[in-house]
């Protein structure tokens, strides 16, 4: 499949990762983005509303009805909605289910009955659950998720498979690390900076701040994805997609500090391995696989967190 004149559907298109895909895809496509705005931004969107081959529909995935009809006549589906505080689930357990596994029958159930066959979908490193510092490769198992977040992307995962191999339909899956950059709406960078900005003599931390894992640029993410689509042509294709890098927790509050040019700040941790109930501490993907056919990320972990925090601290982001 080559991404060239054809009808692209983006679900979370105003989010953070989604609004950087449209930036690249509108060049050369007609793209729709579908959206609820309930973390995306139409301000990512502002240069290319009003754009002939851009179209904008605020809408949510669990309106089925209006879903079915908004995909009609698309080429590629790229979903990338979901829920974006995983932490938000322990006192919502429905709602990865809802925004996850739901959100993702409904796109491929309108697929289907709209006929469109294509669809790349970003789902993540908690499918693996909690392994340790042993590096996961793509055929791991068994997969055990920590988190409700970690275990509607597995499912998610298990219906594209499903509809793939039932409804001649194909796919790209990808498993990123975290991923950082403007526009980012989460995160732990992006917390501090919101914490420092309350009180600059104090950060609390959540866990003991050796949580250890990779950070990949939202560039990077959005390079890989297109390079995956390319390169292969299986029913199923699933990466991971990290860097070899990574940095600790309290290396970020440090470079954060840094680059709000504050000194003496007190760190104050609420103990643990983990930041939160379903957090896994220590991250490690084996990306073999996509470096063999040839892709590498242009940012280290700590260059990629450095970049990330100065373009969240620029003027023209609004936290």
């Amino acid at each position: 499949m080559k991404l060239k004149n054809k009808r692209i559907f983006i679900t979370g298109g105003a989010g953070f990762i989604g609004s950087h895909l449209v930036d690249r895809l509108i060049k050369n496509n007609q793209v729709t983005v579908y959206d609820n705005l309930t973390s995306g931004k139409r301000s990512y969107l502002k240069e290319h509303l009003g754009k002939k081959n851009f179209k904008f529909i605020v809408g949510d995935l669990l309106d089925f009805k209006k879903l079915k009809q908004a995909i009609k006549k698309q080429d590629v589906i790229f979903h990338l909605a979901s829920n974006p505080d995983i932490a938000k689930s322990l006192k919502q357990p429905d709602l990865d289910l809802k925004q996850g596994i739901i959100a993702t029958f409904n796109v491929l159930e309108a697929m289907r009955l709209n006929e469109v066959k294509e669809i790349a979908y970003t789902s993540g490193s908690g499918v693996y659950g909690d392994q340790g510092i042993k590096y996961t490769a793509e055929n791991f198992g068994p997969l055990l998720p920590t988190s409700m977040y970690g275990a509607s992307k597995l499912a998610a995962e298990g219906l594209i498979s499903a509809f793939c191999f039932m409804y001649d339909m194909q796919s790209w899956i990808f498993r990123p690390a975290n991923i950082v950059g403007d526009r980012q709406t989460h995160g732990v960078a992006f917390d501090f900076i919101k914490k420092l900005r309350k009180n600059p003599k104090e950060l609390e931390i959540l866990g003991d701040g050796n949580q250890s894992k990779c950070y990949l640029f939202v560039d990077d993410l959005i390079e890989v994805i297109f390079f995956a689509i390319k390169k292969t042509n299986d029913r199923v294709n699933i990466f991971n997609v990290s860097s070899d890098s990574f940095t600790t927790v309290k290396k970020i509050a440090k470079i954060v500090c840094q680059q709000m040019k504050l000194k003496n700040v007190e760190f104050k941790y609420t103990g643990g391995s983990r930041g939160w109930k379903g957090d896994v501490s220590k991250v490690r993907l084996d990306t073999k696989k996509i470096k063999k056919l040839g892709w590498k990320p242009k940012l280290t972990s700590g260059e990629a967190i450095k970049k990330s925090i100065r373009d969240l601290l620029s003027e023209t982001c609004k936290l």
